[in-house]
């Protein structure tokens, strides 16, 4: 009972940090920390007890397949080689340049103990950095990089984690047992991700070869989708967090919605952007719910003369570390780029000074940087406690608030201005794309019309097809259209959409006197209020905008 009321109560307080952050004009993630943390700080307060294996499993393998399965697959193959430059170069290059840095600054942390900690440090969040700032404001190929880079760089900086950590528990570490254990980590993972996409392809058709089959039961061989893809991978010693990634990635080019029905489909997009909205919002409540504890058990090695002062120092000071170690990364790659390019006789694109400084406050620490960490084991295989292990999980926690605080107050200054006005680069594509279909339905339509015989039945045909084909040239005139014409058929279109929409209220209204004098029941009402609802959506979808 007690766990069941504080899922309901995480539940509650994620609904009601959604509905603050629009009225307090502060960043959801960090709200959502801050409401954890509030409800945790009193010693009667709210307190769990995270495991890290668990946590993983359950947050971690959707919000990924989520990330990846909405993410522009165009835009990350045609960026894939500053996003790999990002997801695996930079993880090395963090794991060495933080780790002597930390090691140095804090001596007390043994050297392979500070790699772990810059090793699980190096994933990124960018669902964190999208709730920070508007994708409006950020150029968008920055940000399908930081999109792109958060999907790769989670598995590479938790498989080095994994290595760094044994090394830590045996006292050895051998480079070539490391690289081969990552390749396999990696290869392992991606098949894990493809196996399981077709598993829930063939569950998907013989679900759709049995009559009546609810649709909801389709939905939940895509619910399952992700943590069938984590589980096979972590089975065999592979990256889980790959393999979902792997699934969401191809699960758009598999042509696997194709064995679902409509509703089903329906349904399963509206359920999966609930679960990110509420995975996303459970995750910063239970880092919130940590940090009091974290607090109050300051490792004694930063409190030689402040309490709080040296600590919060510290943490500030590796945070900057971070920052600067992935601003000269991302230079020397656009730096790269730029002779690569001027070699090869194309057109140089430098990111130039203040979009190299976004994408480096950009790379906020998330999610996966605190299960990984809370992962740490307490021994060490002789019994002895893990050294350093207080001090380097409170080290993580303050580095991932100090990283968001950074990015919400310096972020949106910096990132202000660096895409110029005018029209949306994929608005454009959009309007293009609804003319070209608009297009083909037109022909279509005519050519069926065509095909009719002499006789009442063919002009039947022909006055419905031009009913049909005048709503497609309408909304070729909205895209694509003069202005004057455009004008007139968004006048024409709103006062279509306000009489439907009208006509759907009295439906409803209707709908609702005849179930309360009992001419229907309640299943029946149910489904007609469902499909008043979906035509509702529809026509709203449609209002013309200006």
């Amino acid at each position: 009972m007690d766990v069941a009321i504080f899922i309901l109560v995480v539940l509650a307080f994620v609904t009601l940090s959604g509905a603050l952050a629009r009225m307090v004009r502060v960043p959801l993630p960090v709200l959502q920390i801050a409401i954890g943390a509030a409800l945790a700080w009193p010693a009667r307060g709210l307190h769990v007890e995270i495991d890290p294996e668990l946590f993983l499993l359950v947050f971690i393998p959707p919000l990924l397949f989520g990330d990846a399965f909405s993410a522009p697959k165009r835009e990350l193959i045609a960026l894939r080689d500053p996003i790999l430059d990002l997801a695996i170069g930079l993880v090395f290059f963090t794991i060495v340049g933080f780790g002597y840095a930390l090691h140095w600054l804090v001596p007390s942390i043994p050297l392979v103990v500070a790699f772990a900690l810059a090793a699980v440090l190096s994933p990124t969040d960018a669902v964190a950095v999208s709730s920070i700032v508007d994708r409006n404001v950020v150029p968008a190929r920055l940000m399908h990089i930081l999109e792109g880079e958060s999907l790769l760089n989670d598995a590479s900086g938790l498989v080095m984690f994994r290595f760094t950590v044994a090394a830590a528990l045996t006292g050895s570490f051998s480079f070539a047992a490391a690289s081969l254990s990552f390749l396999f980590a990696v290869a392992v993972g991606i098949l894990a991700g493809i196996a399981a996409l077709f598993i829930a392809a063939k569950s998907l058709q013989i679900l759709g070869r049995i009559t009546s089959t609810p649709a909801e039961a389709q939905v939940l061989v895509m619910v399952l989708l992700p943590f069938v893809a984590y589980l096979i991978a972590e089975h065999f010693g592979a990256s889980g967090i790959l393999a979902a990634v792997t699934a969401g990635l191809l699960t758009g080019y598999s042509g696997i919605v194709r064995h679902m029905a409509v509703s089903a489909r329906i349904q399963t997009i509206s359920l999966w952007s609930m679960l990110i909205f509420m995975f996303n919002g459970s995750l910063f409540i239970l880092l919130g719910l940590q940090l009091p504890d974290i607090i109050r058990k300051v490792p004694p090695e930063l409190t030689t003369r402040h309490w709080l002062f040296e600590p919060a120092l510290t943490v500030l000071l590796l945070t900057l570390c971070l920052i600067a170690l992935r601003y000269v990364w991302i230079w020397i790659g656009d730096m790269g780029a730029v002779l690569a390019a001027r070699l090869g006789k194309r057109k140089a694109e430098p990111f130039g000074f203040r979009v190299r400084l976004a994408g480096s406050i950009a790379g906020v620490r998330g999610a996966v940087t605190l299960a990984g960490i809370l992962s740490l084991p307490l021994t060490l295989q002789d019994g002895s406690p893990f050294p350093a292990r207080d001090l380097v999980i409170f080290l993580a926690a303050g580095v991932i608030i100090c990283s968001l605080a950074i990015a919400s107050v310096a972020l949106p200054t910096v990132a202000r201005g660096l895409v110029e006005p005018g029209e949306n680069p994929g608005a454009a594509e959009e309007r293009r794309a609804r003319v070209g279909a608009a297009n083909a339905a037109i022909a279509r339509i005519e050519g069926l019309a065509g095909d009719s015989n002499e006789g009442e039945a063919a002009e039947m045909k022909l006055a419905i097809a031009e009913s049909v084909a005048s709503i497609y040239r309408r909304r070729i005139s909205l895209s694509d259209g003069a202005d004057e014409a455009r004008a007139e058929a968004r006048e024409s279109g709103r006062i279509e959409v306000e009489l439907r929409l009208a006509g759907i209220e009295a439906e409803r209204a209707e709908l609702r006197a005849m179930l309360r004098r009992g001419d229907i029941n309640d299943h029946t009402a149910r489904k007609l209020f469902t499909e008043i609802t979906f035509t509702e959506a529809i026509l709203k979808g449609r209002e013309p905008r200006d």
